[in-house]
């Protein structure tokens, strides 16, 4: 994990309204997070965030840099995206799906598993998406039963929840 990481909290879905407000489709855990920076790269430019609200399913944003409708448009598809050292520091046991997704995991046993591919969350908790050598892919919960151990090098899978 490198602290200049980028880390995509939102993509530009298209334009609202004709005054350069953007939709956004939402990575993280919802619009007032997006609060906490003022400026974000969005591909081969920075953009200013000016204001920002929760809509349905996902927010819309103003940026400085936006000012109409058609400048709104062209950046459809645009990821937003800031540093990984940009993020507030985590507690005990608590981590970023960002840092997760492709580390090596390995079993308790110490035997190579594969590595994590996906960090999913379909509403009653984190699951792991790991693939294995072979292509195969498994999914784990992400709770001290299944994962004893994570850190920034490798993730611990129980050996009886490995596929």
């Amino acid at each position: 994990m490198t602290a200049d990481r980028p880390v995509t909290l939102a993509a530009i879905a298209g334009a609202h309204g004709v005054r350069g407000e953007v939709r956004l489709k939402l990575f993280g855990e919802g619009a007032e997070t997006l609060r906490a920076f003022s400026v974000f790269d969005a591909g081969d430019r920075k953009l200013t965030l000016k204001s920002v609200r929760p809509a349905n399913q996902g927010a819309v944003a103003a940026f400085v840099e936006i000012a109409d409708r058609s400048a709104a448009e062209a950046l459809r598809g645009t990821l937003l995206t800031v540093p990984r050292s940009a993020l507030p520091p985590l507690g005990p046991g608590e981590y970023y799906h960002h840092d997760l997704i492709g580390l090596p995991c390995v079993s308790t046993e110490g035997a190579p598993v594969g590595h994590v591919a996906a960090v999913d969350n379909f509403g009653a908790g984190d699951i792991l998406e790991i693939e294995k050598p072979d292509g195969k892919r498994f999914m784990v919960p992400m709770t001290v039963t299944a994962v004893p151990t994570w850190d920034a090098e490798t993730v611990t899978v129980n050996a009886a929840f490995i596929e």
